[in-house]
């Protein structure tokens, strides 16, 4: 029998009393419990011989076990020393299992070098070998982790994690709804984005006050290929959001205020049909695309603009 099947709550709350600590809400530690769960990420994953697999939020362990004997590598990250040392004794087995206590996070915009490297030494090592993300994500870093990972240079060819069921409702939202979002176009530009299972609070241990679900995002080249400046999309739709209830064009000039002139501005409205009481919430993610390339062109745009 695998060790994680032995990750009951009455095994975590036992191997937590062996060494004196609980849960630390802080880092967002709610253990996926539900066993079926936990098989049905490393299912929905698909994960063959030449995958590296980075897990963030390792843990005790648990999926960490059901992923090791089926990838080629799995690279783990744990913040938390006392976990990380619990789930290095329920590993030792696993010679393909690197496991790094640290933040994934470098700052809120990066992903830590040390992860990155971990996982390009790993992909090096490996022919053929493809990037997935596979996790219960602690929610505290799933966005920003999300949208990192979007950007090169270590691009994952598929991601299926568990995230708050608010932010896969974001990632998923459409035109016109109160979850779209800039991280909904920047996603969803990128990527096909699927909710798999809407997940209860029973299923974790500590019951969090949320529902959860395992959404599965997949970046797909065709769509990439599109966006000719990924740097300055990302740029684009953040300011395009950030004032959501405002009229498209005072976005647009606020936005681009000392690069583009409102004569620009308007031009490109006129171009693509927009009325004067259009806003950005009401524009599919195909009309944002082709908004931001007209914008960074017009009048020769320059490099620097939205930095």
């Amino acid at each position: 029998m695998q060790r994680s099947h032995r990750q009951t709550v009455t095994f975590l709350q036992r191997r937590m009393a062996e060494v004196g600590i609980r849960p630390d809400a802080r880092h967002g530690q709610n253990f996926l419990v539900d066993l079926n769960l936990l098989d049905v990420i490393v299912r929905e994953a698909d994960l063959q011989p030449n995958d590296v697999v980075l897990e963030v939020g390792t843990g005790m362990g648990s999926l960490t076990t059901l992923m090791a004997p089926k990838a080629g590598a799995v690279v783990t990250v744990e913040l938390d020393a006392n976990l990380h040392q619990l789930a290095a004794e329920e590993l030792v087995e696993f010679t393909n299992v690197t496991m790094l206590r640290q933040d994934v996070l470098r700052n809120k915009n990066n992903i830590h070098d040390n992860v990155l490297q971990a996982v390009a030494d790993k992909l090096a090592e490996i022919p053929d070998s493809r990037f997935k993300l596979a996790a219960n994500l602690p929610y505290s870093i799933a966005t920003p982790l999300i949208s990192n990972l979007l950007h090169p240079p270590l691009v994952p060819s598929s991601m299926t994690v568990t995230i708050q069921k608010e932010l896969a409702d974001r990632i998923t939202a459409v035109p016109s709804t109160k979850d779209y979002s800039a991280l909904s176009i920047w996603v969803q530009s990128l990527c096909d984005a699927t909710t798999l299972r809407v997940l209860p609070p029973g299923v974790f241990w500590p019951r969090p006050k949320v529902h959860s679900a395992i959404i599965q995002i997949v970046p797909r080249e065709d769509k990439r290929a599109r966006i000719v400046d990924l740097a300055y999309f990302h740029r684009f739709v953040r300011a395009l959001f950030f004032h959501r209830r405002k009229f498209l064009r005072s976005v647009l000039v606020s936005a681009t205020k000392g690069e583009r002139t409102k004569s620009d501005i308007d031009d490109v409205l006129s171009a693509m049909g927009f009325g004067p009481d259009v806003r950005a919430e009401q524009l599919s993610v195909e009309q944002i695309m082709e908004l931001a390339e007209r914008v960074r062109t017009v009048g020769q745009a320059s490099p620097d603009l939205l930095r």
